[in-house]
């Protein structure tokens, strides 16, 4: 059984034509009585903290914690991921997740064109494109995170939102992530002078119409390329996560369309652009975690050659909830616990086979160390890079495309699956 479409299916026909799988997706499951404890719990973590970082900070730290929480609380509903999304295209051809990123990916390039075009930024801020440098770190980086987040189980903003709902396997994976980023700012003269090119912006060259033209174009490629692939290896559906019933009753405890979050994360995520002048970024709150440890430990941090860059000191002497990626961290983690709660999944997870134990650590210290010779992970490199019009975020996913190939052949070590094509479902 197949849902292809007919054979010489029109183009415009084909985008309103499910993409092919080889039986359908099955019907999501009823989703369960709210979880009232974590519920209660989540939402006065969440209030407490938005009224002391207000109180304490100011409104343009709070709001990027209220933006936070909105973040956490789209990637759970909609399950947005990048790994499971690379995962199931290298490993069986569904292409699914590549055509709901090529939608965020585009949908964020349309609104970061017009907010930094139009120079347009709220409390003072002026909002910039991220750019990054065309090197060896870019490319080792973005590799050697990808093989990690396929033995974490997840990526950034994966992490964080999973952490949220109580997954046990993945709270590891945050820890390793926290160390390697520690160890990859403390030996940060090992890899700072591979060789690199200046960055690439399309913009500068011309102009944010011309660049968004560019990307969009490119962008309808990839989806394309995507749907064509998924065609030829006709793979199984993708899971489909309990759900309840009804529209409303949907939006807060159900399951959302991939569409919908990714529109609702490039919303948000041009809402941190407005708010703080910079793109949403993961993974510098790890460094940041890392390193305020290892001061209250004995360590001398701030000596560290990566703390000693202007931007880096200030972040390093500041408080954590006054840190813009901090903020939005924490955030992402209670709106994905206040999600998980509402839709009756929160489960505190304390059964860890030790072979998914060790992977867990091992690719978070990847993630950790592969972000910070790539300049970032999957959202500070790969989303905010090409909504950017910045060709170091192409690459950074051109890359992570190889290390999720590697990182497959890599997870039977550790006991962990991968995509079938027998498979029901991916």
């Amino acid at each position: 059984m197949t849902t292809a479409p007919p054979t010489g299916t029109p183009f415009r026909a084909a985008l309103r034509t499910p993409a092919p799988t080889s039986r359908p997706a099955p019907e999501a499951p009823a989703a369960p009585a709210v979880r009232r404890l974590p519920l209660a719990v989540a939402a006065l973590v969440g209030a407490v903290l938005t009224a002391y970082v207000f109180a304490a900070h100011g409104a343009r730290p709070g709001v990027l914690l209220l933006l936070g929480l909105g973040l956490g609380f789209a990637l759970f509903h909609s399950r947005f991921g990048f790994t499971s999304a690379w995962r199931q295209l290298v490993a069986v051809g569904n292409g699914t997740g590549l055509r709901a990123h090529a939608l965020l990916l585009g949908t964020t390039a349309t609104l970061f064109a017009l907010i930094i075009g139009t120079g347009t930024g709220l409390f003072g801020s002026v909002p910039a494109p991220s750019g990054g440098p065309l090197g060896v770190g870019l490319i080792v980086g973005s590799f050697v995170f990808a093989v990690g987040m396929q033995l974490g189980g997840a990526c950034a903003s994966g992490t964080l939102y999973s952490v949220g709902s109580g997954h046990g396997a993945v709270l590891l994976t945050l820890i390793g992530f926290v160390v390697g980023s520690t160890l990859a700012a403390w030996q940060y003269g090992l890899w700072s002078d591979l060789p690199a090119l200046d960055p690439y912006v399309l913009s500068d060259h011309i102009g944010w119409f011309g660049s968004w033209l560019v990307t969009m174009a490119a962008l309808a490629v990839i989806w394309w390329v995507a749907r064509r692939v998924q065609a030829r290896r006709n793979p199984p559906p993708v899971s489909t996560p309990p759900s309840a019933r009804g529209a409303l009753a949907r939006t807060v405890r159900g399951s959302w369309p991939l569409a919908v979050g990714a529109v609702a994360l490039s919303v948000l995520g041009a809402g941190v652009l407005l708010v703080s002048g910079g793109a949403w970024g993961v993974t510098s709150a790890f460094a940041l975690w890392g390193a305020k440890i290892a001061g209250h430990l004995g360590a001398s941090p701030q000596t560290w050659e990566f703390w000693q860059q202007p931007a880096s000191a200030a972040q390093l002497a500041g408080p954590v909830l006054a840190d813009k990626t901090s903020l939005t961290d924490i955030g992402v983690m209670v709106g994905a616990a206040l999600a998980a709660s509402a839709g009756g999944v929160w489960t505190l997870h304390r059964s860890i086979p030790w072979r998914t134990a060790v992977a867990s650590v091992a690719g978070g210290i990847l993630m950790g160390v592969g972000a910070r010779m790539a300049g970032g992970c999957n959202i500070g490199a790969y989303l905010a890079g090409i909504a950017s019009g910045s060709l170091h975020g192409w690459i950074w996913g051109a890359c992570a495309l190889l290390g999720t190939w590697a990182g497959l052949r890599l997870r039977p070590l550790f006991g962990l699956g991968n995509p079938k094509p027998t498979d029901s479902v991916c």
